[in-house]
């Protein structure tokens, strides 16, 4: 019978709160088999976790695959139902924190309380790379308590948890050749030199840095293809003329650089240091890199004459503002570079046609009610 078997796992044991714990280490060939997550078809109450994002799995397995030499997790949370025991070794060190073996009854439950992607992305990893399978992850063994433990458990460990912000996620990232490329040009373009915010991806009215990281990032990565970032010192020199022409059809930018305005000022009355802005301006830089240098050049001076104003409602309203307020979405990245190409004399792809379309449809019946209100 299982009763009669053991799983036996090295372990050192803690105690929080007045309980023990147990921290051991667990080849990830054995993930699979040791370590289940509750995916039954229940309701929230009466689950001890959040369901699994299945969408999530594939972009962690990768990470993992492309990173083979480098990836870092952190350990996993496990809770028992089932018997166990602790045989510290010998009986050096305090009582309460002590090396050992644990002994879990083979019929006893383990239930991922966090990371449970984690587990899943591995599981998904080793099939396409099973030499992983000797590798090893830490896991945290607490003693099961029941449903209402186990959920509390889950709320306790995520209570805290705070997402990091995207710009300190590019200054941090050295895999990634667009991040590399971002911090590059924060540092040496005439236009972002000092102007760049590399801790937070979004800036108050009273923040000194006009452009945060992770907007240049975003931007930076709409001008260039993904081939062109594989010579560093190629996209450098692209990315610095593209900016710097762009820097120059700016005055307010410049105005900044020389403290003639503050960055909340430009920030507050125009729209072009906006994340979206500069994104749709790498958008559309990315087709103007098609024309040739003299009439790349010539076009891009029309930039100066467009009102970047946040009065211009005419203009941005329903494509880079939504009730007067900077937009986010995909969408209106597209329907901002529209505007732009169209400025700039720039044919729309077919995906920005229709998008432009539906946008201008949509629109219309608008105009006729607001003419009628004016009659």
């Amino acid at each position: 019978m299982a009763e009669n078997f053991s799983y036996v796992f090295p372990a050192i044991r803690g105690v929080q709160a007045g309980r023990e714990y147990y921290v051991s280490m667990c080849p990830l060939r054995l993930l699979p088999r040791l370590f289940t997550f509750d995916e039954e078809e229940l309701v929230p109450e009466l689950r001890a976790q959040r369901t699994l994002n299945k969408a999530r799995i594939p972009d962690i397995s990768r990470y993992i695959i492309d990173n083979k030499s480098s990836y870092t997790f952190s350990a996993i949370t496990v809770s028992i139902d089932g018997t166990i025991r602790f045989d510290p070794v010998g009986a050096d060190g305090p009582a309460n924190f002590r090396m050992g073996s644990l002994t879990v009854s083979m019929d006893a439950k383990f239930i991922v309380n966090d990371g449970q992607h984690r587990r899943a992305a591995i599981v998904h990893a080793l099939e396409a790379a099973p030499e992983l399978g000797d590798e090893t992850i830490a896991v945290v063994f607490f003693l099961d308590r029941g449903l209402e433990r186990c959920q509390q458990m889950f709320a306790d460990l995520n209570r805290y948890a705070v997402k990091p912000s995207a710009s300190i996620g590019v200054l941090y990232d050295h895999r990634s050749a667009a991040a590399s490329l971002a911090r590059h040009l924060s540092l040496t373009s005439s236009v972002f030199k000092n102007m760049i915010e590399a801790e937070r991806s979004s800036l108050s009215p009273r923040a000194r840095k006009l452009f945060t990281l992770s907007a240049l990032n975003f931007a930076t990565s709409e001008l260039l293809v993904e081939k062109e970032l594989e010579d560093f010192g190629a996209a450098s020199k692209k990315c610095l003329e593209f900016w710097e022409s762009v820097g120059e059809q700016m005055p307010e930018w410049t105005y900044v650089r020389e403290s003639k305005m503050t960055s909340g000022e430009v920030r507050r009355d125009f729209i072009h240091s906006h994340a979206i802005v500069l994104q749709a301006l790498g958008r559309a830089g990315r087709a103007l890199y098609q024309l040739p240098a003299s009439e790349r050049l010539k076009r891009i001076k029309r930039l100066r004459a467009v009102d970047w104003s946040r009065k211009n409602a005419t203009t941005w309203e329903g494509r880079a503002m939504v009730g007067g307020a900077m937009a986010k979405s995909g969408q209106n990245i597209t329907l901002t570079c529209n505007q732009i190409k169209q400025v700039l004399g720039l044919k729309l792809t077919p995906d920005e046609s229709t998008a432009e379309a539906a946008w201008q449809a949509a629109r219309g019946p608008r105009r006729g009610v607001e003419r009628r209100k004016k009659t």
